[in-house]
C-alpha cells in the first residue's frame, strides 16, 4: 500500500464546526495508522465569505485538539510543505492554467450569463417542476451547443466578464466507488454544467480541489457526506484532466470516503444555527481534549468484531480506526453521552496526568484570590495529587477541581444555609471547640487516627459520631457534601483544620444558630 496523504480542506468562514473536527480527526487518524501524512489546506475561493483571524483559529484548534498537521499553510515560522501554498487564494494561476486546458480540450466553455439572467431560468424551471440546470445558452456550437463562436470571440476580445463552466456529458452514467457507501451511480443528465472558474478569477471549489487534491498527490479523499453529490463532478474532472495529460502524469481519481450526517437529538441535522455546535464552545465549557476527540470518534465509527469500547485514547484510536466501520446512517450528537465520556476520562486519568491539568487552572484563580494554605505547597503535584485522589470521582469537569472543591485551596467564605438549619444546634459550637481541642494532640495527623479520635469524642459524649461529621465537615468546607471527611482534614492539614472550626463556631454562632 502506496503511504497515504490525506487532507482537511476547510473553508476559513468562522470556527472550527464538531463535524469539521470529526472530519479532521477521521483523517488525522487514517494517516497516522499508515504511516501516512495529514495535510491542512485552506480553501477561501470564496471569498465574501472569508472571517479574519479564522485561519489562526483553525490551526490553534486543532494543535490543541493534537491533531497537528504533517503540511500546512505557513503561520508565526511554523507550517510548509514540499506541495504549497497550502492556502487557495495563493494558487490562482494554478487553476488559470488547468482551466484553460478544459476549455482547450472541448471540456468546458465560456458562459457570459448575468447573474439576473440565471435567475430567470431558475424561477422558469421551478415553475416548470423542473431541476435547476443551467440552460447552455452559451455553449458553443462546436460542442453541440446554439451559441455562436464569433460572438463568443467578440465578448472574449472586448473582455466582457464570464465565467467557465464544465460541459457534462450526455448520456453517461457516472459511477463513485466509495469505501463507506460502495458504488453509488449518478445519471448525468441529473448534473449540471458547474461553473468552475468564476468571473472575478476565483475558482469554485470542484476546480479547486480536484487540482489541489492532484498536485498534492492525495490519496484518499475523506470528507461530509454533503459531498458526494458533487463528487460526480470530480470525477468527470478526473476524467477530462486525463484524457488531455501527458501518459506520465496520472490522473486517476483518489479514493473516497463520505462520511455520515451529523444529527441532533430529533434527528435534524446538525447546524451552526442550533446551539453550540463550535470546537470552541466545548473548550470553554471545559470539556477535555480528550474526551472531545473521543466522543467525535464515536460519531459513525465503531471498533467492530463484537467490541463494547467506548473509552479510547489518542493512541487506541490510531491503533483501531478504519474507515471500513465507518457507518452510512446519520450520528446522533448527544450532549449526555459526551458529558460520561468526559466523565469517565477523568475517572480513568492517574493523579499525576489530573494534577498537570489542575495546576494552571489553579494558578488563575490565585491572581483573584488569596489562599489560606502557603501556595507553594497547594501547588506541588504532591498536594494536588492527593486532591485528584479524592475528588475525581466527584467531579464532570477538571474545571470543577476548582470550582467544587475549592475548601482545598480557599477557606470558606460562606456557609451553606439549609446544612446549618439542618446540622447546628446550640450546642455545636462548645462541642465542636472541645473537639478541636482533641485534634490538637492527634499525631499523626492521618485519616484513621482523626477518625479514631472523633469517635472516641463522640462516644464520650454520648452521640453518635454523625452529630459531629456534619458540623464538623460544614466548618472546614462551608458545604454538607463532599469527598473522604478525614482524608480532607489531613490533605489541608491540622492548622488549616483548627483556624476553620474556630472561625466556624465564631460566624455560625453570630449569624444562625436556629433557636
Amino acid at each position: 500500500m502506496t503511504l497515504p496523504r490525506v487532507r482537511f480542506a476547510p473553508s476559513p468562514t468562522g470556527y472550527l464546526h464538531v463535524g469539521g473536527l470529526r472530519t479532521a480527526l477521521y483523517n488525522y487518524l487514517f494517516a497516522k495508522k499508515h504511516g501516512g501524512t495529514f495535510v491542512l489546506r485552506i480553501e477561501d475561493t470564496d471569498q465574501t465569505r472569508l472571517v479574519e483571524g479564522a485561519v489562526k483559529n483553525l490551526i490553534e484548534v486543532l494543535e490543541w485538539a493534537g491533531l497537528t498537521p504533517d503540511e500546512s499553510p505557513e503561520l508565526n515560522g511554523k507550517g510548509g510543505g514540499a506541495f504549497g501554498p497550502y492556502v487557495q487564494s495563493k494558487r490562482l494561476e494554478i487553476y488559470k492554467r488547468h482551466c484553460e486546458i478544459l476549455v482547450k480540450s472541448g471540456n468546458a466553455y465560456h458562459c457570459f450569463s448575468t447573474a439576473e439572467e440565471l435567475e430567470e431560468v431558475r424561477k422558469l424551471q421551478q415553475k416548470q417542476g423542473l431541476q435547476p440546470k443551467y440552460n447552455r445558452k452559451w455553449l458553443p456550437e462546436s460542442l453541440g451547443g446554439g451559441a455562436p463562436e464569433s460572438e463568443i470571440k467578440r465578448r472574449l476580445d472586448a473582455g466582457e466578464p464570464h465565467a467557465i463552466r464544465m460541459k457534462v456529458p450526455d448520456n453517461r452514467i457516472i459511477k463513485v466507488e466509495d469505501i463507506v457507501r460502495g458504488t453509488v451511480e449518478f445519471a448525468s443528465e441529473t448534473i449540471d454544467d458547474q461553473v468552475l472558474m468564476k468571473s472575478d478569477g476565483f475558482p469554485t471549489y470542484h476546480l479547486a480541489n480536484v487540482v489541489d487534491d492532484h498536485l498534492m498527490q492525495i490519496t484518499h479523499v475523506i470528507r461530509g457526506e454533503e459531498w458526494l453529490s458533487s463528487t460526480p463532478k470530480h470525477v468527470l474532472l478526473y476524467e477530462f484532466f486525463g484524457a488531455a495529460a501527458e501518459p506520465q502524469d496520472n490522473w486517476a481519481p483518489p479514493l473516497f470516503a463520505h462520511l455520515p450526517l451529523l444529527l441532533n437529538p430529533d434527528r435534524t441535522k446538525l447546524s451552526k444555527r442550533q446551539g453550540d455546535v463550535a470546537v470552541e464552545d466545548y473548550r470553554a465549557k471545559g470539556y477535555s481534549k480528550e474526551a472531545l476527540i473521543n466522543f467525535v470518534a464515536l460519531l459513525g465509527w465503531n471498533e467492530g468484531g463484537g467490541s463494547e469500547q467506548e473509552i479510547f485514547s489518542m493512541d487506541e484510536l490510531v491503533e483501531k480506526f478504519s474507515l471500513e466501520h465507518v457507518g452510512k446512517s446519520g450520528a446522533v450528537f448527544n450532549i449526555e453521552k459526551l458529558d460520561w465520556v468526559e466523565q469517565q476520562h477523568i475517572k480513568r486519568s492517574t493523579d499525576a496526568v489530573l494534577a498537570a491539568k489542575i495546576k494552571p487552572m489553579l494558578l488563575d484563580a490565585l491572581k483573584n484570590k488569596s489562599a489560606e494554605l502557603p501556595v507553594e505547597v497547594i501547588t506541588g503535584d504532591l498536594y494536588l495529587e492527593q486532591v485528584a485522589a479524592q475528588m475525581k470521582e466527584r467531579v464532570n469537569f477538571i474545571s470543577e477541581f476548582i470550582t467544587f472543591s475549592s475548601y482545598f485551596f480557599f477557606e470558606p467564605e460562606t456557609y451553606e444555609p439549609e446544612a446549618v438549619k439542618k446540622r447546628w444546634t446550640p450546642e455545636t459550637n462548645a462541642l465542636l471547640t472541645e473537639f478541636g481541642l482533641q485534634l490538637e494532640a492527634v499525631q499523626p495527623f492521618a485519616a484513621a487516627e482523626i477518625e479514631a479520635a472523633l469517635k472516641t469524642f463522640a462516644e464520650s459524649k454520648g452521640l453518635k459520631p454523625a452529630a459531629l461529621v456534619h458540623p464538623l465537615r460544614l466548618s472546614t468546607t462551608g458545604t454538607s457534601f463532599g469527598p473522604s471527611l478525614y482524608h480532607l482534614m489531613e490533605i489541608i492539614g491540622k492548622d488549616a483544620c483548627m483556624r476553620r472550626i474556630k472561625r466556624a463556631a465564631l460566624r455560625i454562632t453570630a449569624d444562625a444558630v436556629p433557636s
